[in-house]
Order: structure tokens, then C-alpha cells, then sequence
């Protein structure tokens, strides 16, 4: 039974290759290879996804929310630093969040040991740390904000290298899943949802508003890049002798060695989590939480602490997918809050686990590429397809010009149908859980 379930990963795997090396010869490798980076991410942002349904039965819709933040850690981490708007506010910004740090922790001080008036002293605090909060924190915001805010206007990050700001954007995502897990994981599943989802748009309108962070909606370019720029291999000697012994022009051929860079360090960093989570899986570790994902009652009753073992998942996956989102900062060099939207960052990715197949960690990195191949790939194949069952329509027809504007929205007809026929004929996915 394993031979044949290698045999088929094997030959599924070997598919969504030909698929890639067929979009390189018929189109160009520039677009093959953009697409197979972003797959790359796009399965490690499922891997993270498969860690916390797959495992643990947790079903997180706020993905979105997590991959933003791991954005947001790399540009605070490898963006310079704006010393000219740090000196205008950036004191009075650390007092006031470091006195809302102050005021949380003595709402919670005054709830637990305040007595009989507990409440009302709890509410006390947080009202009169709320206004002191405010009063500190706008001017300092409103001091950066004044500087050149048409292409400044924040305090920028800390200009370290931009491969720490990967791990640093887990961390991120990894403390707001925390906080979340710790009031949201005693509940049912349902109730996790809704605040996982409630906490992922809550986090876009802050990256949305709150200028001084990181520009908010007037976006932040020039990430820095771990690979050379293009212009800079254009301009070295011995890559153009490498680019004519390749009867390549010097342009396209820096844009494709570009992209094999990133390729590589993405997929080091795919293998090694692969590596990670399939060890944790065969664990004894990984065993108690497929057990506690199945039956938690005889789990509880086994001695297993239930929700200190979801909150411990819970975290490992948001910093998965916060580390993926900051993998895919640093491709895109630039951060744009609005660009963070549910079809792409949690409908899309929660398709890739099903589809690849759930509890398994080579479906969900499957899943990955497929799904992301099909999103990219469905709606010009779809004009092509439309435009051929249209040619023999008189021009003008309103059926015609109806089905041409239709193929736009090719590509989530195809992942509907697509998900109803993985659900129909293999409902545990192209690769179930052994």
C-alpha cells in the first residue's frame, strides 16, 4: 500500500512539473519560473495551514492576518531606519504603546486581586490608561507622519540583513497567535474561527491606517533583496560572457538567474520545514496530537493537557505562514496592505490543503503548486478557450462579448469545480493521510 501511495506522489508531483516546464517552453521561463517562486511560498503557506487543521483539527480562517504580519516583520527588520522621523515623535510613539503594555497589565493585576469591586476597578484602569495612552501616542504619531509623508512619513525598520527579517516575521505572527489561542483555543472550533477571522481584519485595517508603522496604504517599496539586482548582473562581464555562451540577452537572462536565486532559498527553506514536519509528525508528539485531533475527549481523559497541546500548534503554524508572508515581501519588494485579501490569503490556501490533501505534509506542499500553477495560469488559457468557442460569432453579438468578458472569471469557476471533484472522487485529498 505505501509503494503504491510513493508511486502516485511520485507521479502527481512529476504532473505539476511538466506543468511548469510546459509554461516555460510555450510561454517564457521568466513567467515559469515567477510562478513556480510564488508556489513555492504558496506551499509553504499551506504547510502551515495543514500543521494546524491536519494535525489538530484547528480551523483557522484568519491566514491572511498571520502572512500580513510576517509582511510587516520584514519591513520593520530590513527596511533603514528614518532618523529624522524617530527624532520628531519616535520617543512619545515607545512611551505610549509601552503605557498601553503598562495599562493591560494592570487591568488584569486589578481584576485579579481587586475584590469585590473588581470589575469596576479593571474598568477604571483601562479607561484612564486609555486616554493617557492616546495623549502620549498621537502627537508622536502625527510628528512622524509630518515627515515628507509623500514618500516618507514612518519610522522605517532596523536595516538588518533581510534574511533575519524572515524568522522575525514568524515570530510576529507566532506572538498574535498566541494571544489569540490563549482566549480564543478553550472554546469550540466555531468560536475560534470567528476570532481568528475578527483578529486577521483587524490586523489589515491597522496596516491600512497607521501611517507611521509602515506607510500604510501609500505602500512600502524598495524591500531589500537577498539576491543581486538585475541592473547589477546586466552590468558585470563575466555574466554577460555567461549570457552569450547561452545565446541569451544580457536583460532576460538576469531576470531568469534572479528568479533560480530566489528559487533556491525559498525551496531550502521548503525542505527544511518539510524535513522538520514530517520528524515531528512520526514523533511521539506528533502522534498524541493526531490523537487529540481525533477523539479529544479520550485524549482529556488520557492526562493530555487538550488545550495547551492546540495552543502549542496553533503558534507553530501562524509563524509558519508569518514566514512565508515575509518570504513573499522580500520577492515582491514592497509591502501593499490593501493587496492582503480573504479569496487570495485564506480561501485560495485552504483549497491548496484540501486538494493536496489534509494531515499529509507532501499533499499540502502539492496542493500548493497546483492550486497557485491553475490561479495563475486558468484565466489567460480561459480568454484563449472563449476567444476559440466564440470565433465563429458574429462580432457584436451580445453572447459573445458576454462569454469574452466571462473568461476573467474563469479561475474561480475551475477551483470550484476542482475542489467538487477532488471532494467527490478522493475526499481525503490527491495524497491522503496515511
Amino acid at each position: 500500500m505505501s509503494d503504491r501511495v510513493d508511486l502516485r506522489a511520485v507521479g502527481l508531483f512529476g504532473l505539476v512539473a511538466l506543468l511548469f516546464v510546459g509554461t516555460g517552453i510555450l510561454q517564457s521561463w521568466n513567467v515559469a519560473l515567477t510562478i513556480l517562486n510564488m508556489g513555492l511560498i504558496s506551499a509553504i503557506m499551506a504547510l502551515g495551514v495543514n500543521m494546524q487543521w491536519g494535525y489538530a483539527g484547528l480551523f483557522n480562517v484568519g491566514i491572511m492576518g498571520f502572512v500580513a504580519l510576517g509582511g510587516l516583520g520584514a519591513v520593520l527588520v530590513s527596511m533603514p531606519p528614518d532618523t529624522e522621523a524617530i527624532a520628531a515623535g519616535g520617543g512619545r510613539v515607545l512611551g505610549g504603546l509601552l503605557l498601553g503594555a503598562v495599562t493591560i497589565i494592570a487591568a488584569i493585576f486589578a481584576w485579579r486581586r481587586g475584590g469585590r469591586h473588581a470589575g469596576w476597578l479593571m474598568v477604571a484602569v483601562l479607561i484612564a490608561g486609555f486616554f493617557l495612552y492616546r495623549a502620549m501616542l498621537d502627537p508622536g504619531v502625527e510628528a512622524i507622519e509630518a515627515v515628507s509623508p509623500a514618500n516618507r512619513g514612518s519610522i522605517g525598520g532596523l536595516g538588518l540583513p533581510v534574511l533575519l527579517s524572515w524568522p522575525v516575521g514568524g515570530l510576529l505572527a507566532a506572538g498574535a497567535a498566541w494571544v489569540i489561542g490563549k482566549t480564543a483555543l478553550g472554546l469550540r472550533s466555531d468560536y475560534l474561527a470567528i476570532a481568528t477571522l475578527g483578529i486577521a481584519e483587524i490586523i489589515i485595517a491597522m496596516m491600512k491606517n497607521e501611517d507611521w508603522l509602515a506607510r500604510g496604504v501609500k505602500n512600502v517599496i524598495g524591500v531589500p533583496r537577498p539576491v543581486p539586482y538585475e541592473v547589477d548582473l546586466q552590468r558585470t562581464q563575466s555574466f554577460q560572457d555567461l549570457a552569450a555562451r547561452f545565446g541569451a540577452d544580457t536583460v532576460t537572462a538576469s531576470a531568469i538567474a534572479v528568479k533560480l536565486a530566489y528559487a533556491g532559498l525559498f525551496a531550502v527553506v521548503l525542505l527544511i520545514l518539510i524535513w522538520l514536519t514530517q520528524a515531528a509528525l512520526a514523533s511521539p508528539w506528533g502522534r498524541m496530537m493526531r490523537a487529540i485531533r481525533d477523539n479529544e475527549v479520550a485524549a482529556e481523559a488520557m492526562g493530555k493537557d487538550v488545550t495547551r497541546r492546540h495552543l502549542q500548534i496553533f503558534v507553530l503554524g501562524s509563524a509558519v505562514l508569518g514566514l512565508a508572508g515575509a518570504m513573499m515581501v522580500t520577492f515582491d519588494g514592497q509591502l501593499t496592505p490593501t493587496s492582503y485579501q480573504p479569496l487570495r490569503y485564506t480561501f485560495l490556501i485552504w483549497v491548496m490543503v484540501i486538494v493536496g490533501g489534509s494531515g499529509n505534509n507532501w499533499g499540502a506542499v502539492l496542493g500548493g503548486f497546483l492550486i497557485w500553477w491553475l490561479w495563475v495560469e486558468v484565466e489567460p488559457l480561459g480568454v484563449l478557450l472563449m476567444q476559440g468557442i466564440t470565433a465563429g460569432m458574429a462580432e457584436g453579438s451580445w453572447l459573445k462579448s458576454h462569454l469574452l468578458d466571462a473568461a476573467a472569471h474563469m479561475r474561480l469557476l475551475t477551483m470550484g469545480v476542482i475542489l467538487l471533484l477532488v471532494l467527490r472522487f478522493s475526499p481525503r485529498g490527491l495524497l491522503p493521510e496515511k
